[in-house]
């Protein structure tokens, strides 16, 4: 069959990611789609994949996309006719120590907070369940009987099919070898066989997806890792119908695998293939067996399942995975070209993940935005670090050695660090930094006092900077502290109609005269919450948007996607330009005033204002603003001055008592105060009306914007959630988010959120309050509540209110 001349959509690939996202744009979306595959189907990584389906993750929307997997694999044998081989045989997850333990109740809990059954069961259990497995040294397992194993070939194959029923076409043994390209758009796709004309490409290439971006001038950051795994000869006594495994304390997975065993792992050491161009003809091929790399996961199985010792390895399988440096998968529209989407670097769990990613990338393809908070999976979480072949490498290794170590809250990434540091690392090292990475930037999360040891401490209880940073944060309620946020992402707009395209593009009203500044959400045209900035305007036509360091790239994109067309409007990554510090507390006047000469008194210079004023010498945007609830200013100055300037403040404050602070404290200052976090507590999920913020959607004035209509739609209809803070006065628990609300017993929602809050000394979590008849004032507060923290229930308060009040000067407990 020729290649057709057009398409609508055109897929590359022709795994299991590129068949499940051509069968949902030809099934859900009748689209007009062609995938195309340069080998045969499955013939990049998907064909040797060990095919363990999981469902658990820590966000809602990737759970739901894994259950959504086991769903679609359950009846599509029943509409295509081909087997899947799937199996419902549920999961172990063994624990060998008690900080594992504790990360099982805290993923049981999880679990059910997303309506999972998720079990905790004893060593005997796990022993009448799997007899030939040795379990001594257990203290238990988790047990998720949803989970189980599937064929990777059969389903691929059974998508295909699905696929071309719904009318799609498949090309085999067809390259992709460039794009014609015009205003960073594709027009067409050019292969060896001819070229298509399409309107939108999805980039499903598995281990090639960099390369076929980086004809597009793309960056999908992946790097194939060497992954091993047996397949053992029949063991006598194993059940066809036996649990798969995951032993993470060991580092090693078991499924079983017509009377044998498949086991692999994940060891600290990985080896990385090739950090250039994977081979074009790397198709139905393997590395050579590395025993000696693989003794190590053999001499951890035998141990755990002593039976394994006396039986034959029918094959070993050495292949490349396509993993990515944070271990979550690349979904979404590419940043640099408006009509290429990625589907890439499944780290291993592309199998589990494949039925949900191909539906949600088909609808996101379709609409053009995506149908649920997919932001930990986004491509936009990337920025140009990620082009770094060698630091992609270093980090994706560190990534893989954790696949299975303990996820210790708040922990932090060793590798490829220091990468971007501000001008004022080395002086805040002085102090006693304790730095954290995002985005590449290394930014001080807390400071360690004098005969204090410098570095974190992970644990499952409260760690090491608890005390340290609840003096920090004091500090900054009783005189002031000075953050270095220079890591802020920072973006200009000109041009005369700079104002008509924030007016679109932003839910608030940006439309005030220069020297003021707007926090605003950006909205999707589900009226869900894709950006939370805050956006001042320097004159008639130049305004200065802020946004968190981690969103630069997301928040970019989506501003520049959505400039009505035909508008003279520039938008320009300033974020390198200017250095921040943020100068908050009751004593932050004082120091300000001792250190220009501007008028900073609250009548010439009040909250939501910005004004040019000098410091040092040096010219700099001061902005009246704040995210910890005191009185501030967020000091955006020229980069090159900002350690002259962190200088003048710290001997102007000297007298007044100022001091670092870090990441850490501004975390619980901002809890306290009710202050949201774009992610966790407000997502592409949530309306500024569920979250709270309906203060901040101009409804009221006459201005089509982004997500009105879908506002309107809602109208006055009662809301279904609602956003709330929750108090728990024992000081022992931890929250980390996700624990399951309840009211009056009965599950309502889980924490997005939660921290200490050291003023109110108490633990906050914030967190979705759901019922279905409708949440108002007297259903919140007219019920009784707990909260699930780690399988245990513990008592909560909620509040509607911030927690804690500086201008009222009170403490609501």
């Amino acid at each position: 069959m020729a290649l057709p001349s057009h398409a609508q959509i055109v897929v590359i690939g022709g795994g299991i990611i590129g068949c499940s996202t051509a069968y949902h744009l030809a099934r859900d979306h009748k689209a007009d789609v062609i995938l195309l595959e340069q080998g045969k189907l499955t013939s990049g990584s998907t064909w040797h994949a060990a095919g363990l389906v999981g469902q658990l993750r820590s966000s809602a929307s990737i759970t739901r996309v894994l259950k959504y997997s086991v769903e679609l694999y359950k009846g599509l044998e029943a509409e295509t006719g081909l087997a899947t081989g799937w199996k419902m045989t549920g999961c172990l997850r063994l624990a060998t120590n008690q900080d594992r333990w504790t990360e099982y109740k805290r993923l049981a809990t999880t679990a059910k907070s997303f309506g999972m059954d998720m079990q905790l069961v004893s060593p005997e259990e796990v022993k009448r369940m799997w007899p030939l497995m040795e379990t001594s040294d257990l203290v238990g397992a988790s047990w998720l009987p949803t989970d189980g194993q599937a064929s990777p070939s059969d389903i691929t194959q059974s998508l295909a099919k699905g696929a071309r029923m719904h009318g799609a076409k498949l090309f085999e043994n067809v390259r992709v070898t460039g794009f014609e390209m015009k205003d960073g758009r594709i027009l067409k796709v050019m292969t060896d066989q001819g070229d298509i004309a399409c309107d939108k490409v999805v980039n499903c290439a598995g281990q090639w997806a960099r390369q076929v971006g980086a004809l597009a001038g793309i960056n999908v950051p992946l790097q194939p890792v060497k992954h091993q795994y047996i397949i053992t000869e029949k063991l006598p006594g194993l059940a066809t119908d036996a649990p798969t495994i995951r032993d993470p304390d060991r580092r090693t997975y078991f499924k079983e695998e017509v009377g044998g065993l498949v086991m692999g792992g994940y060891e600290p050491n990985p080896i990385a293939w090739t950090t250039g161009d994977v081979p074009n003809d790397w198709e139905f091929r393997l590395f050579d067996d590395d025993y000696d790399h693989f003794e190590q996961h053999m001499v951890q199985a035998i141990e755990r399942v002593p039976g394994l010792a006396d039986v034959g390895v029918k094959q070993m399988i050495n292949g490349p995975e396509s993993f990515t440096p944070d271990g979550n998968f690349i979904l979404g529209a590419a940043p640099e070209c408006q009509n290429m989407f990625v589907g890439a670097g499944f780290n291993a769990f592309g199998i589990a993940s494949g039925g949900g990613a191909g539906w949600v990338l088909a609808q996101w393809v379709v609409d053009g935005e995506a149908p649920l908070d997919l932001w930990v999976v986004d491509i936009r979480r990337f920025s140009g670090l990620h082009r770094d072949r060698q630091w992609v490498s270093d980090r994706t290794l560190e990534a893989y050695g954790k696949h299975y170590t303990i996820g210790f809250p708040h922990e932090e990434y060793d590798s490829g660090r220091p990468y971007i540091v501000s001008p004022l690392y080395e002086r805040l090292k002085k102090y006693g930094a304790v730095f954290g990475s995002k985005l590449g930037w290394e930014r001080p999360n807390w400071f360690a006092p004098k005969g204090m040891e410098a570095k974190d401490v992970y644990a499952m209880g409260r760690q090491n900077w608890f005390e340290p940073v609840g003096a920090e944060h004091a500090h900054v309620r009783e005189a002031v502290g000075v953050f270095d946020q220079s890591s802020f992402a920072k973006y200009e707009m000109t041009g005369k109609d700079a104002q008509q395209a924030l007016d679109f593009i932003c839910a608030n009203d940006v439309s005030k005269p220069a020297g003021r500044l707007t926090y605003t959400q950006l909205l999707n045209t589900r009226g869900g919450i894709e950006a939370d900035l805050t956006v001042a305007r320097l004159a008639e036509d130049k305004f200065y948007i802020v946004t968190g360091t981690g969103f630069r790239t997301h928040d970019l994109a989506w501003i520049s996607d959505h400039i009505p067309e035909g508008l003279d409007a520039r938008l320009v990554d300033v974020t390198e330009q200017f250095g921040t510090l943020s100068l908050m507390g009751p004593n932050a006047r004082k120091v300000l005033e001792a250190v220009t000469d501007a008028d900073v008194s609250n009548a010439a210079f009040p909250f939501g204002h910005i004004k040019e004023i000098a410091i040092a010498g040096a010219t700099i945007r001061a902005l009246r603003v704040t995210y910890v609830g005191e009185l501030g200013w967020e000091l955006h100055v020229p980069i090159e001055a900002t350690g002259e300037v962190f200088d003048a403040l710290m001997a102007a404050g000297a007298a007044h008592g100022i001091r670092p602070v870090g990441y850490r404290a501004l975390e619980s200052l901002r809890l306290e105060k009710g202050y949201r976090a774009w992610g966790s507590d407000i997502t592409p999920n949530d309306t500024a009306f569920e979250a709270g913020l309906g203060w901040a959607v101009k409804l009221k004035k006459n201005i089509d914007f982004l997500g009105r209509k879908a506002l309107e739609k809602l109208g006055n209809a009662p809301l279904t959630k609602r956003l709330a803070c929750f108090t728990v006065d024992d000081k022992e628990v931890v929250l980390v988010g996700r624990e399951t609300i309840l009211r009056d017993g009965q599950p309502v929602g889980y924490l997005t959120s939660g921290g200490y809050g050291y003023t109110v000394g108490k633990n906050i979590g914030f967190g979705y309050v759901r019922d279905a008849g409708g949440v108002d004032d007297a259903f919140l507060t007219g019920g009784s509540y707990e909260l699930v923290v780690a399988m245990e229930r513990v008592a909560a308060k909620i509040h509607l209110e911030p927690l804690f009040d500086p201008a009222a000067a009170r403490v609501k407990g």
